[in-house]
């Protein structure tokens, strides 16, 4: 844990399910490794999502329970089948996604707990993956008015085929204060929204302006990352390493910058901060590993 003087609260909201490998599984789902990586940075966290009534969703409670992150507002269907995604690794070791529909976490539900907890966070963070179902927009639209009006709202754009339509990208965008992004996704944002071609820096000022994001966050992989508030840009070189799978290195990262917006760190810091922990989980299989001391917020 971080010597923090006081845990901050944070909800996550969105998918957990079963990132399924060629050889083995790991839990997933970018909003519950985001939980996963703020918890371990300090934060008090509760992630609001659903499994279903079976052996994956029972895998998941035990695996949250075993690294002590609340399963309170986790919630159970007797339907839905808990969610699975097959991951095929390139070369690279970037992922390519199959993610099942008609699942578990597609029908997210308020609860007075949930409604408490999104009225005593400083963040709540949220993807745009979770955003594909009608229901689930309904039940981020209803926290996020329970929210306090400093509140974070944190998205992560996570742009996942077929799941992109611009009305669900307009929906998510709209909710947010703080964008989460990589390159491919900036892009492709760019496109969908005939805004001007640019250099990354003016095309990111343009996003922060157009949208009064607190902080647009973009990760560029091995070649860096870009942190962009309405008074500061900052650029921080990649890291290069021996890449074991890229999954869940983004979720880290944007945990790792979080935080550190939230201890009003230096945008230079966090970024280098940042960097080097979203290349450690490179090094690893699967999206949660643990996170060494080094990488703690102090």
């Amino acid at each position: 844990m971080t010597d923090l003087q006081r845990p901050f609260k944070i909800l996550s909201f969105g998918e957990v399910l079963w990132d399924i490998f060629p050889n083995d599984k790991k839990p997933g789902g970018a909003p519950a490794n985001f939980a996963y990586h703020c918890k371990q940075l300090g934060a008090d966290v509760r992630l609001v999502s659903r499994i279903g009534c079976d052996q994956n969703g029972k895998e998941l409670f035990d695996f949250y329970n075993s690294i002590e992150l609340s399963t309170a507002l986790i919630g159970v269907s007797a339907t839905e089948p808990t969610g699975t995604v097959s991951v095929h690794l390139r070369e690279d070791g970037q992922p390519d996604y199959t993610i099942n529909q008609q699942v578990a976490w597609d029908f997210l539900e308020t609860t007075p707990e949930s409604f408490r907890w999104a009225s005593e966070s400083e963040v709540i963070a949220f993807g745009s993956l979770a955003a594909r179902s009608e229901q689930n927009r309904r039940t981020l639209q209803n926290l996020l008015n329970a929210a306090q009006p400093t509140a974070y709202r944190v998205l992560d754009l996570n742009l996942r085929e077929p799941f992109c339509e611009q009305k669900d990208i307009e929906f998510v965008l709209s909710c947010a204060n703080i964008l989460k992004l990589n390159d491919e996704e900036l892009n492709r944002i760019i496109s969908m929204f005939d805004f001007p071609q640019d250099t990354i820096e003016k095309q990111l000022q343009k996003l922060q302006e157009f949208y009064q994001f607190r902080m647009v966050i973009l990760t560029c992989g091995a070649n860096g990352n870009w942190l962009t508030t309405k008074s500061e840009q900052v650029y921080t070189r990649g890291i290069k390493v021996d890449v074991t799978d890229t999954v869940g290195a983004g979720d880290a990262f944007t945990a790792t910058c979080v935080l550190g917006f939230l201890l009003q760190k230096q945008l230079s810091v966090i970024g280098r901060q940042a960097n080097e922990l979203a290349a450690y989980v490179c090094t690893q299989r699967g999206g949660t590993p643990t996170i060494p001391q080094k990488f703690l917020w102090t």
